[in-house]
C-alpha cells in the first residue's frame, strides 16, 4: 500500500490535460507502439471529434524513479475541463489523495481551474501545481507563475515546468507524484468498504462497476453487497484498469480496480455507492459524494412513438456511464409519450443528443430547455415546475421563485465594457470584481440561471474572443416576475414551445418567436395565424399565408360575378380545411427558440 499513488489531473478546458496524461503513460512504458496515439484515454467518438474530455478515465501505471528502486504503482484519473462535467471531476477527486493542477502558460488562471482546485482542497488533496504548453512561443510562464502563487501561496520552486508535446518536465512531475503525494490510507484487515465512482455497461458481461478500495481486500468468487440498493452478487471477476481490463485473484487496500457480477439492470449499480461482504459486512457506508442537481431540463421525445421503450433502456445505459444525467416519463400533446431529462448544461444536452444518436440510434426530437422553478400558492404551499405545462391556474399562484447563479467571469481588462453590458442586459446584479494581475479581472454577478441557460455562453466567448472564462454554482431562490408565454398556432397552444420568462423579456421575445416560426413552418392550404400570448391576452401575431390556386383562369372575359362565385366557392373550401387541418411543426423550429438572437 505505500507504494501506491492516487492522482487525477485537474484544469480549465483545452489546457492540455490530456496530452500530459499521453506524455504520462509513454514515459511509464504504460502505453507502447501501436496503441499509442493522440489523446489515449479518449475513447470515445465525439470527444475525438471536438477535442474535449467527456468522461474521466481511470488507468494504472508502474514507475521506477531508479532502475534498482522499487516500482509505485499510479493510478491516473484524466478529467474533464468543462463546467458541465464538474460532477465527473467531483467523483475523480473522492477516489484520489493529490492532483495535477495544469495552467496553460500562454493563457493563465481561468475559471474553472479556480472551481476545480477549491473542490480539491475541500477533499484535503495533496496540489502539485505544473505550469504546461511552455514551448508555445506565447508563453509567459513567470507570469503564469505568479499568479499560481497567488492563489495557492505555495513556493515557485515547487512548481513543475512542462510541456505535453515536447515532453519536457514529464519525469519531475513523475518524481513529484511519488515524493510529495501521500500513499492512501486504509487497513487491509477492516471489513470490505469499496466506493465505486464509475460504471459502465457492456453488452456481453452487464454491468461493470468501477470502485476504489477503501478498507479491506476483495477478491475472486467472494459473495459481495451493494450497501445502497442491499443487492447481494458474486465477484465473477475483480481487476485492476490497463489500457485494457486486466483480471487478478485480488485487489488490495488503496487500488482502484473493477468488478464484474453479471448484474443486468441499470438501477442497481449506483454511482457514490459502498461494496462490502456478505459475511463480514462493513458498519456503514463510506460518505462520498453527494446527488447531482441538474440545472437544465428538456424533453426528449422518440421521432417514432412506438420507439418509446428503446428510449428508455438507452437512457438507462447511458446513465450508467454518466451518472449525472435525470430522466422521468411525461407526455406532450404536440409530441406524444417521452421523457423529461434534467442536464448539468447545455453542452452537456447536446451531447446526451450525440450519443443517443450514435450510441443507439435514436432519432430524437428535444424541447426547449428550461430551469425548475419554485411555484407558491396562496395557502403556502411550495411545488417545484420543471416544465411550463406543470404550472398551477395563474389565479391560484402567490409568487415565483426562480434560482439565481452566483457566476464568476475571469477576462482581460479591454473587454469589461461590453461583458457588462451581456451580464445587466441577463437581469445580472453585480456583486464584486476583483483584479487577479495587472491586467486580469475577475467579475462576479448574482443572475437567473433561466437567462445564461440558452446562449450566455456562446455570446461571452464571440464579445471576449474567446478570453474570458466562465464558471458558476446554484446560489439561492429568488422572486421573481415570471409569466408563461404560450405560442398558439389556430389557436391551438404548442405546449412543446411555451416557456416560462420574465415580465419585461416577454413581449420582444413572443414578437422574434413569431417571426421566427412564420419562416419555419410550412406553407399549408389555408392561413395558419401563428400567435404569442400571456394567459389570455395576445401580445404578437403573423399571419403564415396560404398556398392558392388560381380558380379564376378558366374565366377569360365574361361577367365579375362568375369570377366572384368561383373565388367564394374556394372561400368555403378553405374554412372547412381550417377547421380540420392539422399544422405540423419541423423539428427546426424547435431548435431556432434557442438561436432566437
Amino acid at each position: 500500500m505505500h507504494n501506491i499513488r492516487n492522482f487525477c489531473i485537474i484544469a480549465h478546458i483545452d489546457h492540455g490535460k490530456s496530452t500530459l496524461a499521453d506524455r504520462l503513460l509513454e514515459f511509464t512504458h504504460t502505453v507502447e507502439g501501436k496503441n499509442m496515439q493522440e489523446q489515449v484515454l479518449d475513447d470515445m467518438e465525439l470527444e475525438r471529434e471536438r477535442g474535449i474530455t467527456i468522461k474521466s478515465h481511470a488507468i494504472q501505471m508502474e514507475y521506477c524513479p531508479t532502475p534498482n528502486d522499487t516500482s509505485f504503482t499510479l493510478n491516473l484519473i484524466d478529467t474533464p475541463g468543462h463546467v458541465d462535467f464538474s460532477y465527473e471531476v467531483s467523483r475523480s477527486i473522492a477516489a484520489c489523495e493529490g492532483a495535477l493542477l495544469i495552467v496553460d502558460a500562454a493563457q493563465g488562471i481561468q475559471a474553472q481551474t479556480i472551481s476545480n482546485l477549491y473542490m480539491a482542497i475541500e477533499n484535503d488533496l495533496e496540489i502539485i501545481p505544473v505550469v504546461n504548453k511552455i514551448d508555445l512561443p506565447s508563453a509567459m510562464p513567470e507570469e503564469v507563475e505568479d499568479q499560481i502563487i497567488d492563489l495557492l501561496g505555495c513556493k515557485r520552486e515547487e512548481i513543475i515546468r512542462a510541456s505535453g508535446k515536447t515532453g519536457e518536465g514529464v519525469t519531475e512531475i513523475l518524481d513529484a507524484i511519488v515524493q510529495r503525494i501521500p500513499h492512501p490510507k486504509g487497513d487491509p484487515e477492516a471489513p470490505l468498504q469499496c466506493l465505486i465512482f464509475d460504471s459502465v455497461f457492456n453488452p456481453f458481461r452487464g454491468i461493470i462497476a468501477y470502485f476504489k478500495v477503501v478498507n479491506g481486500i476483495i477478491r475472486k468468487g467472494d459473495m459481495v453487497k451493494f450497501i445502497a440498493t442491499e443487492k447481494e452478487y458474486d465477484a465473477d471477476e475483480v481487476g485492476i484498469l490497463k489500457l485494457e481490463m486486466s483480471p487478478r485473484s485480488e485487489v488490495r487496500t488503496g487500488d482502484v480496480g473493477y468488478i464484474i457480477s453479471g448484474i443486468k439492470t441499470s438501477k442497481e449499480v449506483r454511482v457514490g455507492d459502498t461494496i462490502t461482504h456478505v459475511k463480514n459486512p462493513a458498519k456503514e457506508a463510506i460518505a462520498g459524494f453527494e446527488e447531482v442537481k441538474p440545472m437544465v431540463f428538456a424533453g426528449v421525445y422518440p421521432i417514432e412513438p412506438e420507439d418509446f421503450e428503446n428510449l428508455r433502456s438507452s437512457l438507462e445505459k447511458l446513465q450508467l456511464n454518466d451518472a449525472s444525467l435525470t430522466f422521468q416519463p411525461e407526455s406532450s400533446v404536440a409530441l406524444g409519450f417521452g421523457f423529461r431529462c434534467g442536464f448539468l448544461g447545455l453542452l452537456h444536452m447536446e451531447i446526451i443528443q450525440e450519443r443517443l444518436d450514435r450510441e443507439f440510434n435514436m432519432d430524437v426530437i428535444t424541447t426547449v430547455p428550461n430551469v425548475s422553478y419554485k411555484v407558491y400558492d396562496k395557502k403556502g404551499a411550495c411545488i417545484e415546475v420543471h416544465n411550463p405545462s406543470g404550472l398551477p391556474d395563474p389565479t391560484q399562484i402567490d409568487r415565483i421563485e426562480e434560482p439565481y447563479i452566483r457566476a464568476s467571469v475571469i477576462t482581460q481588462t479591454t473587454y469589461i465594457g461590453p461583458i457588462m453590458t451581456l451580464c445587466l442586459g441577463k437581469r445580472g446584479i453585480l456583486v464584486r470584481q476583483e483584479y487577479i494581475t495587472g491586467n486580469r479581472i475577475e467579475i462576479i454577478y448574482d443572475m437567473p440561471l433561466g437567462e445564461i441557460v440558452i446562449d450566455f455562453y456562446d455570446k461571452l466567448k464571440s464579445i471576449s474572443k474567446g478570453y474570458a472564462s466562465f464558471d458558476y454554482h446554484i446560489h439561492d431562490y429568488r422572486q421573481g416576475k415570471l409569466v408563461k408565454l404560450d405560442i398558439l398556432l389556430n389557436g391551438e397552444s404548442v405546449d412543446a414551445l411555451s416557456t416560462l420568462t420574465h415580465f419585461d423579456n416577454s413581449v420582444g421575445f413572443g414578437r422574434r418567436m413569431c417571426e421566427k416560426l412564420k419562416e419555419l413552418i410550412p406553407r399549408q392550404q389555408f392561413d395558419v395565424a401563428v400567435q404569442a400570448a400571456i394567459g389570455a391576452k395576445i401580445i404578437a401575431r403573423e399571419t403564415i399565408k396560404a398556398v392558392r390556386k388560381d380558380v379564376t383562369a378558366k374565366c377569360y372575359g365574361g361577367d365579375i360575378t362568375r369570377k366572384r362565385k368561383l373565388l367564394e366557392k374556394q372561400k368555403e373550401g378553405k374554412k372547412r380545411m381550417k377547421q380540420i387541418g392539422t399544422v405540423e411543426v419541423p423539428q427546426k423550429a424547435f431548435l431556432a427558440v434557442l438561436k432566437l438572437d
